[in-house]
């Protein structure tokens, strides 16, 4: 028996995935509503948490932050055998993560904290990321658990915490793109392109492939230059001139400009502009 802990978007769709296999799901969310929403799937509602997990094989949970985990956990370790497996896919910090993975080992109980890149379709639809670090012994116990739950289960090495840093590492990349896309969708505006216009740019035009190859590059402290860091200052003066020439306001760009001063006066003027990655400009 499973019990499942924050059954919002993303925990509901995991829910009644798992209700389809036939597992049997106990299911409590703070919001009551929330958890009340999949007794017509079949899961077991229940009032506390302390209900939901009692007898439990499994808690997974799907809650908002360390803070939440802990305040929603730490009263029930009396009621969490040592037997019981914890699958915490929360997006939480690394350093809390792992004092509290070595917390409940003390306690005799296996958490194995495999935070995850899908939204609630993909959840619902075993598609997508989780990602796994723990012990070598509990990655065997939990791997068979995870595997129906996903696309693909990303194996990241013993260290407990190193899925909570790929995660974070994961959604900072994203918070990036979708911020200079922010950017990007008001400046073409300021120009007279709708958003809708501009995104069509990327069906033949992929900025994606940044990634694979100048983020090799300086992943592996190569800044040989392909475009130079001044040029790409300038660049980046001719949109700000640009927005400022129509009265748009952005947000990203003045911050850009900014770092890529430090290390245009520091002297990579003529180094790639992934010359950036380097920790300190001078």
């Amino acid at each position: 028996m499973i019990a499942y802990l924050g059954t919002g978007l993303l925990g509901s769709g995991f829910v009644r995935r798992l209700l389809e296999r036939g597992e049997t799901v106990r299911v409590w969310n703070r919001t009551p509503e929330k958890a009340r929403a999949l007794a017509a799937d079949g899961a077991v509602v229940c009032a506390t948490a302390a209900e939901a997990v009692r007898g439990a094989d499994q808690i997974q949970l799907t809650l908002s932050d360390d803070a939440s985990v802990d305040a929603v956990l730490e009263p029930l370790a009396g009621e969490i055998g040592a037997s019981t497996i914890i699958l915490d896919h929360t997006t939480t910090a690394p350093t809390p993560t792992g004092e509290r993975v070595a917390r409940w080992k003390q306690r005799g109980v296996t958490f194995v904290h495999t935070p995850v890149f899908m939204g609630p379709a993909a959840a619902r639809n075993a598609q997508g990321f989780m990602l796994l670090s723990a012990a070598p012994e509990d990655r065997a116990t939990v791997k068979p658990l995870i595997v129906p739950m996903t696309g693909k289960v990303i194996e990241l090495g013993d260290d407990p915490t190193r899925a909570a840093a790929f995660k974070l590492f994961g959604n900072m990349m994203l918070v990036f793109v979708v911020t200079g896309l922010a950017d990007g969708y008001r400046f073409a505006e300021s120009l007279g392109i709708p958003a809708s216009e501009a995104q069509r740019l990327f069906d033949d035009f992929k900025p994606g492939a940044t990634f694979e190859l100048r983020g090799k590059a300086m992943a592996n402290g190569d800044f040989t230059p392909q475009w130079e860091l001044s040029m790409a200052r300038k660049d980046v003066r001719l949109m700000m001139e640009e927005a400022q020439r129509h009265g748009t306001s952005l947000a990203v760009l003045p911050a850009i400009a900014a770092y890529f001063d430090e290390y245009v006066r520091a002297g990579y003027g003529g180094q790639d502009v992934g010359v950036v990655a380097r920790r300190e400009p001078a």
